[in-house]
């Protein structure tokens, strides 16, 4: 059995909890050790096994991280000690890449190093002597990688290759939805006539300018679209976030969900899902697939993008979802002014009949990832296969 010890930068995240399933149901032995966000009390399972706590970082607060990580390597003999050898050591995200190295040198033959690189921060793009010396550390730290795992395949377009930062094979792991009893999509019932269009935007809560565009296309709409909001709103981003949410008509915010067991009823609950972002426009926003795109789909609520973005590019390629060529507070006027009855019946249509597997991870996803795994684990560094 294939043994994986799996570095992450918060326990507390579901998408930690996701991904040590999906190795556990692939069939590998997992074990993650990790930080804990801002206090959170870390899960007393991820996967089959209780997680080791390296402590506590901050988020937005990037000097406190490094600050951790260094004092996270100092002591990682004594956290590690208990567990044997693993296979594969894998890293998710920089923070833990830097983590990766020193863990694999703690054991008498060194387990091989994939990097799971899920979204590309700003620090590490452009010309400023911080992106420079931000990639020069990861192409550092990931000198020894033996695998990449990511998300978008535009993350692997438009930074890992221009910029030549990691040597190995890469895999594309979207964030698809971990259900193993069925990957059928749910057929969801018809809208009703004269109840208001419902929109949700579920998640990490970030963007002020998709917060702005909502709520003013609320006003503007009177009633006729209503704006659902869930998951954590990143106050460092939008600091006023509880103020102009109480202040807006047609808009509520029902707080935090459990994921994956609320995200049928969440969904089910609303017509369309926003999948727009513009917190790091031109940059990892135009890049990423979100996990929202995925669970929207996966459970009947219609799409809505932006055109030139990587979502956009993914649901044109299908032939779902809404792809807005105007995205502003104007554009969702009209569209919920003209188009809406007529678009949400062809593209709820379409989103019952595309293959589930689209939204959906399924045991051969979780088969493969360890295959794959297993197999860079074979291989010499240096002979490791494209």
């Amino acid at each position: 059995m294939l043994s994986v010890l799996y570095l992450v930068h918060d326990l507390t995240d579901a998408a930690v909890s996701r991904r040590a399933a999906m190795l556990e149901a692939g069939g590998a032995q997992v074990t993650v050790a990790g930080f804990r966000r801002d206090d959170r009390a870390a899960p007393a399972r991820l996967g089959t096994n209780a997680p080791i706590d390296l402590g506590v970082t901050r988020d937005g607060k990037f000097a406190q991280r490094i600050a951790a990580v260094a004092g996270a390597a100092m002591a990682l003999r004594t956290r590690l000690g208990r567990i044997a050898r693993p296979d594969v050591v894998i890293a998710r995200n920089l923070e833990m890449l830097a983590l990766a190295d020193r863990a694999a040198g703690l054991f008498p033959t060194r387990p091989a190093i994939v990097y799971e690189s899920l979204d590309i921060h700003r620090l590490l793009l452009g010309e400023s002597a911080v992106a420079r010396t931000m990639r020069a550390a990861e192409r550092r730290f990931g000198r020894d990688v033996r695998m990449l795992l990511t998300s978008s395949p535009a993350f692997l377009r438009e930074y890992f290759e221009p910029y030549g930062q990691i040597d190995a094979p890469a895999m594309l792991l979207e964030n698809k939805v971990f259900d193993l009893d069925s990957s059928s999509p749910a057929r969801l019932p018809a809208h009703i006539d004269g109840e208001p269009w419902k929109i949700g935007w579920f998640g990490a809560l970030r963007c002020t300018r998709s917060l702005d565009m909502l709520i003013e296309a609320a006003r503007r709409l009177n009633g006729r679209i209503e704006l659902i909001l869930r998951g954590r709103p990143a106050y460092d981003a939008i600091p006023d976030f509880d103020a102009r949410v109480a202040a807006a008509p047609h808009v509520t915010f029902h707080g935090a969900y459990r994921n994956p067991d609320d995200l049928e009823a969440i969904y089910r609950e609303v017509d369309f899902n926003w999948a727009i972002d513009f917190f790091e426009e031109g940059m990892n926003s135009e890049w990423l697939l979100p996990n929202r795109l995925y669970e929207g789909g996966r459970y009947g609520a219609v799409p809505i993008a932006r055109a030139g973005t990587e979502t956009g590019r993914f649901l044109t390629d299908r032939g779902i979802g809404i792809v807005l060529d105007d995205c502003s507070a104007n554009g969702l006027v009209q569209l919920f002014d003209e188009r809406a009855d007529r678009l949400f019946a062809e593209q709820r249509a379409r989103l019952h009949a595309i293959d589930g597997a689209t939204w959906t991870a399924t045991r051969d996803d979780c088969r493969d990832l360890v295959a794959r795994l297993a197999a860079t684990s074979r291989e010499p560094a240096s002979k490791v296969a494209a």
